[in-house]
Order: structure tokens, then sequence, then C-alpha cells
């Protein structure tokens, strides 16, 4: 009966921790949340290529919905063949951590407390994945890889979600 009300307490905090604070109620039943149009995501990830492209860089761009699931990829022509994977696992870091990936590469580095997260298979504590929200909750990722370093990629990541800034601010 105790591991069932842990296992029970366990999975109420972690509806709670994917429900919006502002639209969460303590006697409803059901969790409410916002992801992105796969409409406007594609938007997002073709104006981080795009604006990659006009520094001359070669990129692949993945937004990843609340819960790091893929909604759009897009790949320059000339992109490196690594750039799926690792556009992916930006944008999956940044939703996973609440984080942008280039502070995560810092608090993880060798020596930090969460260094042991570089274990882990799937995060990617490397720049250019960033979190995309809107009212205070996170509705998306971004991931960029390709671009000659992690701060470059970041930069492009900003230029998509700022590309969609006027469509998810409410």
């Amino acid at each position: 009966m105790k591991l069932f009300k842990i296992m029970a307490l366990s999975a109420t905090m972690g509806a709670a921790a994917l429900a919006t604070p502002a639209l969460a109620q303590d006697d409803d039943a059901f969790v409410t949340f916002q992801v992105l149009k796969p409409e406007v995501a594609q938007t997002a990830a073709i104006a981080a290529m795009e604006s990659c492209r006009e520094a001359g860089y070669q990129v692949g761009v993945m937004v990843v919905d609340r819960f790091g699931i893929p909604q759009v990829y897009v790949r320059d022509r000339f992109a490196g063949l690594h750039v799926f994977e690792t556009a992916r696992r930006k944008a999956w870091t940044a939703v996973s951590f609440r984080t942008d990936t280039l502070s995560l590469g810092e608090l993880t580095a060798p020596g930090e407390m969460m260094a042991g997260i570089r274990e882990l298979s799937e995060p990617l504590a490397l720049g250019g994945g960033l979190v995309i929200e809107a009212s205070g909750s996170i509705v998306a990722g971004i991931g960029v890889s390709g671009a000659p370093g992690p701060d470059l990629d970041a930069d492009c990541a900003q230029a998509g979600i700022d590309a969609i800034m006027d469509q998810i601010a409410f």
C-alpha cells in the first residue's frame, strides 16, 4: 500500500509539473497545456535556417513540442549529416531541462555539480537549443546545428523564436 501511495504521489507530481501553472485547477481531473501549431513551428524553423544561411552557415533546425516530440525539421542543402541528430537532441534537451543548452553546457561541465547529466544518453549540453515560451509556459523547443560554433547556433535559434513572437505573445 505504501508503494502505491508513493507511485500515486509521483504520478500526481509529474502531471502537475506539466500543467501550465495559471491553468492548473486543484479540483479538475485534467491538465491543460499549449503547444505550437505545426505551421507556427515551421515558421520558426525556416526563419532560424534562413538566419544561419544569411550568415553563411548551412544548418539543420528541429522544433519539438513541450514534451520533446519532433514537430518540424528543416535542413539546408549543404548541411552535414550530423545536424539531424544534434538539432533534435538540442531541442529535446532545452525542453527537458527547461533551459537553453549553452547554459546547460556550463552547468554540466566536468567538476560541476550537474556534470552527471552528460552521462545520460539523450541530453546534449551544447549551445543551440532554446526553450520557446508563451505566457511563462514552455510551448516548444528549437535546436540548431551546423554553424561553426554553438553560440552561433543559438543566435539562429533565437532568430527563429523572434520570427514567431508576434503569434505566440498573448
